[in-house]
């Protein structure tokens, strides 16, 4: 190869390299990241996902890829790391999001007709609990440190009523927190609540055991309800361009109005609608942090 030769190929290897590094948002080799907090099983969501992720790049005309960590706080710090550009995430991961990487709410998820959702506590019925002042010294599961359901509201209720738990563990999931006080692992737990259905079927983090425990509503009882917390958001990255925010939005809304929309989205998080959200829905929640004094760094930091 002559010395011109060789210049205009390397030339040419830069002018590619540099195209791939400056390749838009949404096309096949930089696809639309999108992210989803694991509060159910990880498989669940993945074998649920495809059709979803099918149905956006048929409507947007964009890429994507999605991606599951393992644990909250890994979500919220892919918005740090530019890893994530659209997340499905609890309250309080949207709060330190929010917070530390200026992510924004523009979406809630509707269960049950109602935009909000409560926490739990629950105890076996061969406890001895009845009320919150019995968890006094008692062996204690909550999900994960920065769920609201399964951790914080339980917790100020716990603090409100100068009750102090005995041993004290994080099981992560809810599912895992109901199964360790029906195998009496623990003496009572905290998770997620929803009210029963109109013909009195549970559908609080009980049920989603029913299939491995079918008499755990004889053995698990309700000691409690916390107060209500706004439903899950879809957050979107700081100066994710508005172009892509607005086909993600409009295609997710028609998504979750086809059957398989419907389907998919209630296998993954029992999901049955969205509404458009703001991050002032979630002012509420960032008073109570405070009042119980947690500090949204130290979570990141874990």
């Amino acid at each position: 190869m002559n010395k011109l030769a060789l210049i205009v190929s390397i030339a040419c290897l830069m002018l590619t390299a540099s195209c791939k590094r400056d390749t838009k948002l949404g096309s096949e080799d930089n696809p639309i990241k999108l992210y989803f907090t694991p509060s159910v099983d990880a498989d669940t969501i993945a074998s649920n996902s495809t059709d979803f992720i099918q149905f956006l790049e048929k409507e947007t005309g964009y890429f994507f890829k999605s991606g599951i960590p393992t644990n909250y706080i890994s979500v919220v710090e892919a918005f740090g790391s530019s890893r994530a550009d659209i997340g499905v995430m609890n309250s309080f991961g949207y709060l330190m999001a929010n917070e530390k990487y200026g992510a924004s709410a523009k979406l809630k998820v509707i269960r049950h007709g109602v935009e909000y959702y409560q926490g739990q506590i629950i105890a076996h019925v061969d406890s001895g609990i009845e009320t919150v002042k019995d968890l006094e010294g008692k062996k204690f599961a909550f999900t994960d440190p920065s769920s609201t359901s399964g951790y914080m509201f339980p917790l100020k209720i716990m603090m409100d009523n100068n009750v102090n738990l005995g041993n004290q563990t994080f099981a992560i999931k809810h599912d895992n927190v109901v199964t360790m006080v029906y195998q009496k692992q623990v003496d009572a737990g905290a998770t997620y609540y929803s009210a029963p259905s109109a013909d009195g079927k549970i559908r609080d983090a009980r049920d989603r055991v029913k299939t491995q425990f079918p008499d755990v509503e004889d053995k698990v009882k309700i000691v409690t309800i916390t107060e209500k917390i706004p439903n899950d958001p879809f957050v979107f990255r700081k100066d994710l361009p508005q172009e892509v925010t607005d086909k993600f939005i409009a295609a997710v809304k028609k998504y979750i109005k086809t059957e398989n929309g419907k389907r998919i989205f209630k296998n993954i998080y029992s999901v049955g609608g969205l509404v458009d959200a703001k991050d002032s829905d979630y002012d509420a929640l960032r008073e109570l942090i405070k009042s119980i004094n947690i500090n949204l760094e130290e979570h990141l930091s874990k």
